[in-house]
């Protein structure tokens, strides 16, 4: 039976005398009202439980520790940081015997900043509450909404603040030059256990090992906490590690200096100073640990230091200076080395002409001989894909020079494919439309997405330095060489629907990447958006130009494939359809073969046109073929 000194809260005094008082029994040796303790002396031989508030807790927490009391904790209304920070169950029944059923009681540590103590967390600045876990009593409905209303806390402007970090390292000692960083804010507990900082994010943590964990929440983008923020939204396993651009500092002391007086929270109470001051007191109070704080008799103080993805030099104060961008900046580095190759790529040279030559020549040849492998040999040799993307930086960043030098590379570039397709049509005595020809005549909407796929493809693959080149160049080509080969052939011809409609196709591709690319430099942080705005403006309204033909062709694939979906394999009183094919939408003209068990007269014909015109209910031109079914 244990001798216990119960100090409770007069405010509930009620509640204390009926609910809490006769779950210990026989067990209570003296209760106090909180006003009172201060005159009572306790020995080394009492055990002491506190039916307090976090703010009772608080202001007795020194006398706990000077005379490094014997105590245990049971869940108050108000008591909610140290019900975290010391893993006490709100649940009181389990509380109380936690505290008559443990027989010894450990020596943990206890955080504090500036010399005050801190029960559960010190919070800095703004940390989004994306780092935090939903308490566990909740269902899984709960937890999702409250995580999807903290993702969409994040849509809002902030500003990174400049923070002068210092720490000791595994001598001891402070470093000799603290990190001067940018960070958005940064979250201090003792352990990773009994916190709401996510159970997920913090392992190998005690309450008793003599260790913080300070997070230093840094992202170079308001994308990277999105993207955090979103993943953590769907995903309810128990690993979850620290998003990238967190640092974390584990060690036993931190001290944190800015400019500017610093805004912080020590459990939910607001105080400034310009420094802060953080120490671990090691195992300085005596508790009964709730069930859920994480303690051991032995464990190493291993230190740790994930500090390498702080901002610092030029990044920091780019990052200063403005709002955090919605999407990350390129550093200096990738930048000068990416505008370097887009400015090489951009000037014409002979080997490009060569190249533009030559898989102009294959893909008309290819053309020609409906061979889809050599029109796909075509794409892999053509050179089109590096003044492309050099558009689309100097659109996207108006630089006039850049612009003019990929026009002209572009120009010459298409100049040289018409005047070899013509000259191979010329010579070539074919003049029949082939599957591989039709197909690039008629655009449509679908054209434009895998234009827009291309220019993403391209953009990406030119700004990492790790994805092969040739990859993404032959997406382009797929988009621009065959067309400019069909265009050139109707040229040649004289036909100028293929003509046209070849070159809707090609004005389209090109339109569709330029932006597609300039977009994805903008996504990769290679221009901010007020300089960018201009170029984009005027690439969507010429994409939106292009796309209204588009959209009217999208539409007639649609009805047609609608009315091959009707009829093939339709049974009609004469026999079964079967390779339904439009050939015309207006009027609508179809060319079908007719399976049937003996050959048709004139009438038998007529009649199916009249039956496939009442299934359609409008008037037909048709193309007839009949099989007979043996």
């Amino acid at each position: 039976m244990k001798s216990i000194i119960l100090i409770y809260d007069e405010s509930q005094l009620e509640f204390f005398e009926n609910s809490v008082l006769p779950l210990f029994s026989n067990n209570v040796k003296m209760k106090l009202p909180y006003k009172e303790y201060r005159k009572h002396d306790f020995s080394e031989s009492d055990f002491i439980v506190t039916y307090l508030s976090d703010e009772q807790i608080r202001s007795l927490l020194d006398v706990i520790i000077e005379d490094h009391w014997k105590i245990g904790f049971l869940p108050h209304p108000k008591m909610l940081e140290a019900r975290q920070g010391f893993g006490v169950s709100s649940n009181l029944e389990v509380a109380v015997e936690n505290i008559l059923t443990t027989e010894e009681v450990f020596d943990i540590d206890v955080l504090t900043a500036n010399g005050q103590p801190v029960l559960n967390k010190l919070m800095i600045g703004d940390s989004f509450s994306l780092l935090y876990a939903v308490e566990k009593e909740k269902n899984w409905f709960i937890q999702f909404a409250t995580r999807f209303k903290r993702l969409l806390g994040s849509f809002r402007r902030v500003r990174l603040q400049p923070y002068a970090i210092n720490w000791s390292t595994e001598s001891g000692e402070f470093r000799e030059k603290p990190i001067d960083t940018a960070a958005l804010g940064m979250v201090v507990v003792q352990h990773g256990q009994s916190s709401i900082l996510s159970r997920r994010i913090i392992e190998g943590s005690y309450a008793n090992d003599g260790l913080m964990h300070c997070l230093i929440l840094a992202p170079s983008s308001i994308w990277e906490i999105l993207k955090f923020g979103f993943f953590s939204l769907f995903n309810s396993s128990k690993k979850n590690g620290l998003p990238e651009y967190v640092a974390h500092i584990k060690t036993d002391k931190v001290k944190v200096v800015s400019r500017e007086a610093i805004n912080y929270t020590v459990d939910d109470v607001l105080l400034t100073s310009k420094s802060i001051e953080l120490e671990v007191l090691p195992r300085s109070l005596a508790i009964v640990p709730g069930k859920s704080l994480k303690t051991e008799k032995k464990v190493e103080k291993s230190k740790a230091f994930k500090v390498q993805n702080l901002p610092q030099g030029e990044l920091k104060n780019e990052l200063l200076e403005r709002f955090l961008p919605i999407t990350n900046h390129a550093t200096t580095e990738e930048f000068k080395w990416l505008f370097s190759i887009l400015r090489e790529n951009s000037k014409l040279s002979s080997s490009y002409m060569v190249l533009m030559a030559l898989s102009t020549i294959i893909a008309t040849f290819g053309l020609f001989g409906d061979s889809s492998p050599v029109i796909i040999g075509a794409m892999i040799l053509a050179p089109l894909m590096s003044p492309i993307i050099s558009l689309a930086m100097g659109v996207l960043r108006q630089d006039e020079k850049l612009i003019k030098e990929s026009f002209k590379t572009i120009g010459f570039g298409l100049a040289i494919g018409y005047l070899f397709a013509v000259l191979i049509t010329w010579f070539t005595p074919l003049n029949v439309m082939n599957s591989e020809i039709t197909a690039r005549i008629r655009p449509n909407l679908l054209d434009l997405g895998v234009a827009a796929a291309s220019g993403v493809a391209g953009a990406y693959a030119h700004a990492k330095k790790e994805i092969a080149k040739t990859l993404a160049g032959v997406a382009i080509a797929v988009a621009l060489v065959p067309p400019l080969a069909v265009s050139g052939v109707g040229l040649g011809w004289g036909d100028w629907s293929v003509f046209w409609g070849a070159l809707l196709l090609l004005g389209t591709n090109l339109a569709g990447m330029v932006l597609a690319a300039a977009m994805t430099f903008l996504f990769l942080g290679f221009s901010p958006f007020k300089l960018a705005k201009k170029g984009l403006i005027i690439s969507l309204v010429f994409v939106g130009v292009i796309s209204a033909p588009l959209a009217f062709g999208f539409s007639k694939m649609v009805k047609e494939n609608k009315i091959i979906q009707e009829l093939s394999g339709k049974e009609l009183s004469i026999g079964t359809l079967r390779d339904v094919k439009v050939i015309k939408v207006a009027p609508l003209k179809l060319s079908a073969t007719i399976v049937s068990e003996s050959p048709l007269d004139v009438n038998e014909l007529g009649k199916v046109k009249e039956d496939i015109e009442e299934v359609l209910s409008q008037e037909i031109e048709l193309e007839l073929s009949v099989a007979i079914e043996l």
